[in-house]
């Protein structure tokens, strides 16, 4: 992806200050002076929604994606053509009103790839400055009715002049980046369109089926234990694993919503179920961790574990049970509306980041263990809402007879791995060779100790 210039706004410049003050008092101006004999929606509520809204995105996300005002900058453009043409003498002239139009339109357009990063916003200032312009000239005998868009167009001018650019030479969410994940822009032609033609998971999906021989893995257990990690068991191993395989095979910590691939980047968000006691009348929970490629088996077993024995010991409700609670009360029509609503929300990347934290749905990979039921894996399906792309769910430890070289019969014990996965984030070969590398690290788990040598970008 071409290089992109990356702006940002900071409170502790004044001019920062200054456009909120001109932003808030041009909706205080306006529904303190209004206008007769104008329209309440479309010169009323449109330019206070566009200045409060412009305001509200930098307060909320100046520092990281400023890039969203241009979405205020739009709704402003639509007012002043409404604004234009309410002034008498020039409401007959289709051609003064259409170039002023197509002017609103390019300030508009203009806006939001300068401000996403494709030019230097001081080319802005002119092309801003034109509807305040305009307005003053058209309003020179009503000053107090141009004073509202004078304080509008002047806080945006001040948002520009304020903008600083970052150095760190790091890449910055832009358009199409969700909250949760960047988008990636460097897929084939087959691969941006394939899920379109595949559009749930669960008719995406491929099955593996992977024996694993844990000699190795059960002498590393063993260690770590007497070393004082007294609950360090399978689990912690395979997910450790999961993380240094993520670090050389990036792509499969991507993800697909709204018909998109995006990728997690250096945060991997595993989800597991758990039982607060071992019954079959004990509720379930699911914790949620965020673990990285560069993290040690004793970093995962210390973040699992923290998490595991918050549900297990809280006497109260966790988040999410909460929240499952409050769906659950909701009659079953209004409660179909709401999921509805949730998955709308979802494909556009628009779901609010506190509700993605709290969904079991949205993740990297989800862990289930079969073994501590005492039976085999499964192959479990992956949930079309959400965009989960792994499951993985590993069986109870059996034993198997191997004839080696010499002829000798040798007992060892192994595990069943079964992986479903989404084959739309990358390709069969990918995926493969992911598993392989998974399977290799798994004969010397004594590397997951310390951090990886190198971990490769998915994307640059």
């Amino acid at each position: 992806m071409k290089k992109r210039k990356h702006y940002s706004i900071s409170f502790k410049n004044p001019l920062t200050w200054l456009m909120m003050l001109s932003l808030v008092g041009s909706a205080v101006t306006r529904i303190l002076f209004g206008m007769e004999g104008v329209g309440l929606w479309s010169q009323i509520v449109l330019p206070i929604t566009a200045a409060l809204l412009f305001a509200l995105i930098a307060l909320i996300s100046g520092k990281d994606r400023f890039y969203k005002s241009a979405k205020a900058v739009w709704f402003m453009a639509i007012y002043f053509c409404f604004r234009f043409e309410s002034y008498q003498f020039v409401h007959y002239d289709t051609m003064i009103t259409a170039l002023y139009g197509i002017t609103m339109l390019f300030m508009a357009i203009s806006y939001t790839q300068i401000i996403g990063g494709k030019s230097h916003p001081i080319w802005l200032l002119p092309i801003i400055a034109f509807p305040g312009a305009a307005v003053w000239y058209l309003d020179r005998g009503h000053p107090m009715y141009a004073l509202p868009d004078l304080l509008m167009v002047l806080g945006v001018i001040l948002a520009i002049l304020s903008l600083k650019r970052s150095t760190d030479g790091l890449y910055h969410p832009t358009w199409g980046d969700r909250v949760d994940g960047r988008r990636i822009r460097s897929q084939s032609p087959m691969e941006q369109i394939s899920p379109y033609f595949m559009v749930h998971r669960n008719e995406s999906c491929n099955l593996i089926h992977m024996p694993v021989e844990i000699s190795a893995v059960e002498r590393y257990i063993r260690q770590k234990r007497k070393a004082g990690l007294t609950n360090f068991g399978l689990t912690h191993v395979l997910l450790a694993c999961y993380c240094r395989a993520i670090a050389a095979y990036p792509g499969v910590n991507r993800f697909l919503s709204g018909q998109k691939v995006y990728t997690h980047g250096e945060d991997i968000i595993f989800c597991m179920t758990v039982k607060k006691e071992m019954s079959t009348d004990a509720p379930d929970s699911v914790i949620k961790v965020h673990l990285s490629p560069r993290d040690t088996a004793e970093d995962v077993y210390h973040k699992v574990l923290k998490e595991v024995e918050s549900v297990k010991k809280s006497t109260d409700e966790s988040e999410l049970d909460s929240a499952t609670f409050l769906f659950s009360m909701i009659p079953g029509l209004v409660l179909k509306f709401a999921i509805w609503l949730l998955k709308l929300l979802d494909y556009f990347g628009c779901m609010p980041r506190f509700l993605l934290e709290l969904s079991p749905f949205h993740a990297s990979v989800y862990f289930t263990s079969m073994g501590s039921l005492g039976i085999p894996p499964i192959f479990h399906h992956l949930y079309d809402f959400g965009n989960i792309p792994v499951f993985v769910a590993f069986g109870a430890k059996r034993k198997e007879n191997h004839v080696l070289e010499d002829g000798t019969i040798v007992e060892r014990k192994f595990v069943d791995l079964n992986i479903t996965t989404d084959e739309r984030i990358v390709d069969g070969f990918y995926y493969a060779a992911f598993v392989k590398h998974y399977t290799r690290l798994l004969r010397r788990p004594e590397q997951f100790d310390e951090p990886p040598v190198q971990i490769e970008p998915d994307i640059d």
